[in-house]
């Protein structure tokens, strides 16, 4: 370590500053992607004590496993243990070589330790720390790209466009929300590369702000979400139709008639479309882009009692949902839930009539089957949206939610 303080201090002035910013985002990077909470470090310190029972483990658990580009904290779990959201078991079974456990490499190999009843997991000899190339330091700046290779706890592609897309609002928030009031040539229906004209509120006008934040997201049709049991109206999922880019603020203009009077007239405000996931049309709201957002996500189960419900599918004409894909939960941060939370999903048992004893018509219901896991990621007050990682015959709205034990 005092060699390579020697060493940076040799470089030119330049060179030191470049690889302090290098060190220091070296180190920043992976901390700020993926804190681990006290309860998951508690459960894995416990879990370090005393292993995990071998009935805990997957049936076909492997003795060794050789990490390898694509897979996730998610994976690894379910390899390993029977109930793949428990990761920070998984973590604790080799806590004392893997810090944090969202720092595991691709090319780190895994050995799973069977003794007593018990199991433990460790890394190999020599894949503790991150694997790295050897670099010859010399007297001028280099510049070296720092990509995070940690694996993710679940692959981003399947949750980062849920993150911006599906809106989920109070009722009348469309209604104040800046419109399209007109696109060239009087198009009916408007596409990506058009140019649309639009105007907010007199209150609320659509200005250029100073430093950027002026792309907006294009919504339409805020549709009640209700509760499957109760239909009550949770609150209103608004149609993503795509993104506009704000190149000129709303104004005003003196328009000269032919009788001479002059008059003061709004200039609408300019957008050009970015993306169109559908075709927009006059009368469609914008929405200010939140921008992209850097959650981690940590699966847990939820801290207090969970019983819920779907109740819809995100995308049209969509009746069943399979793995990877989103449903709309009657449950929301009033409920305790939070980005992570993994809960079960539940087939609602039939209720029929007991027909096999004769001269006997009794009323019975069917037990609730289990049928796969969701994770919540993004939640609202009283409705969440939730990533579906297992099933077995697909989810439809009505189907329950629990906690996952």
């Amino acid at each position: 370590m005092m060699a390579q303080r020697d060493a940076v201090a040799a470089l030119p002035p330049l060179a030191r500053r470049a690889a302090a910013i290098l060190a220091a985002a070296a180190f920043a990077l992976p901390v700020l992607a993926q804190p681990v909470t006290p309860g998951q470090r508690a459960t894995a310190q416990q879990v370090a004590q005393a292993g995990v029972p071998l009935s805990e483990l997957a049936p076909n658990a492997p003795d060794r496993y050789t990490v390898k580009r694509g897979d996730t904290l998610w994976d690894l779990s379910k390899l390993f243990l029977s109930s793949p959201w428990r990761w920070p078991e998984l973590w604790g079974m080799n806590l004392q070589d893997v810090r944090n456990p969202h720092l595991i490499y691709p090319g780190q190999q895994l050995v799973l330790e069977r003794e007593g009843g018990r199991a433990r997991l460790r890394l190999a000899q020599g894949d503790g720390a991150l694997p790295t190339e050897t670099v010859r330091v010399s007297p001028r700046v280099r510049v070296q790209p720092l990509a995070d290779t940690s694996l993710p706890t679940l692959q981003p592609h399947l949750i980062e466009p849920f993150l911006s897309e599906p809106m989920i609002v109070d009722e009348g928030t469309l209604e104040h929300a800046p419109r399209i009031v007109a696109a060239p040539e009087n198009r009916v229906l408007i596409a990506r590369g058009d140019r649309v004209y639009a105007r907010g509120s007199a209150e609320a006008p659509l200005m250029l702000k100073t430093g950027g934040g002026d792309e907006y997201r294009v919504f339409r049709n805020a549709v009640p979400l209700r509760d499957p049991v109760t239909r009550a109206v949770l609150g209103y999922e608004a149609q993503y139709l795509g993104s506009a880019r704000l190149v000129r603020g709303e104004d005003k203009a003196t328009v000269q008639e032919r009788s001479g009077d002059t008059r003061e007239l709004p200039v609408a405000a300019t957008l050009d479309v970015v993306s169109a996931r559908s075709e927009m049309r006059v009368g469609d709201r914008l929405l200010p882009d939140p921008g992209r957002q850097l959650v981690s996500y940590t699966p847990r189960a939820p801290e207090g009692r969970i019983e819920g419900a779907v109740v819809s599918m995100y995308g049209e004409s969509v009746a069943l949902a399979g793995q990877n894909q989103v449903v709309v939960i009657n449950k929301g941060t009033a409920d305790g839930l939070a980005p992570g939370h993994v809960l079960a999903i539940q087939h609602t048992g039939a209720t029929l009539v007991d027909r096999s004893q004769p001269g006997e018509r009794t009323e019975i219901k069917l037990p609730n089957e289990r049928n796969g896991l969701m994770m919540v990621f993004r939640p609202f007050e009283r409705l969440s949206y939730a990533l579906i990682l297992e099933t077995g015959q697909g989810v439809k709205v009505g189907d329950r939610v629990v906690n996952p034990r």
